[in-house]
């Protein structure tokens, strides 16, 4: 008897919670999770291909430290937060992301002053490569954002709204900067920018020097 009881009590929770909307948050959930997911590979693609653009343009500004350090700091807080213990959060990655571009921008200005470096084959398809990556960041940027605004809708109207406050069911985060400093563009002073090397490195080829990334010639698109 107890157990056909808990059969029928069973039985009609499912039925509630389906009526109210259940498995469409359960769905809904899942395509966020799935379009994070895709921002990420995104992202650690991105942050990857940072260290061999940096080695290859050593070879030719080797004076330019600072950028160097500014590039690898920015890219090694991007790396840290798709690896958050605990899962990643959107608005840190977003964060991190434009303070990447942020640091990028000078990097690619003073690459423009060396003539040999800007027809470098490896430092052009390590652009080309990033710049690829930085179009699909912006696309799944925006899937996920419009994954998360279909949730967030959802859960917030009758009667799913009841299946969500008792099921536990939180509205989500956005890929959004939030950091206002990440959206300023930094000047760039040409006064102390040393002069092209005649020839690579001894030894050494800018092309298969140790990897570095890529960062994107433009700041990567803001949410």
């Amino acid at each position: 008897m107890n157990q056909r009881r808990h059969s029928i009590v069973l039985a009609a929770l499912v039925a509630a919670t389906t009526g109210c909307g259940y498995n469409t948050i359960q769905t809904y959930d899942e395509q966020v999770n799935t379009a994070q997911g895709q921002v990420e590979v995104q992202l650690q693609r991105r942050a990857d291909l940072i260290p061999n653009l940096v080695n290859t343009v050593k070879g030719y500004a080797k004076q330019e430290a600072t950028i160097f350090i500014e590039v690898a700091r920015a890219q090694a807080v991007l790396t840290g937060a798709l690896s958050r213990p605990g899962g990643t959060d959107p608005e840190e990655l977003a964060n991190a992301n434009a303070n990447l571009s942020r640091a990028l921008t000078p990097f690619f200005t003073y690459a423009q002053a060396y003539p040999q470096l800007k027809s470098d084959q490896q430092f052009i398809r390590l652009q080309d490569e990033l710049a690829g990556t930085e179009n699909r960041i912006g696309t799944a940027r925006q899937d996920y954002n419009q994954a998360v605004q279909q949730y967030n809708t959802y859960i917030r109207r009758f009667p799913a709204a009841l299946t969500a406050k008792v099921t536990g069911a939180k509205e989500r985060k956005y890929f959004q900067v939030t950091d206002p400093s990440a959206r300023n563009v930094p000047g760039v002073d040409f006064s102390d920018v040393g002069a092209p090397a005649a020839t690579p490195p001894a030894g050494t080829s800018p092309a298969t020097a140790a990897p570095a990334t890529a960062p994107a010639t433009t700041p990567a698109p803001k949410p």
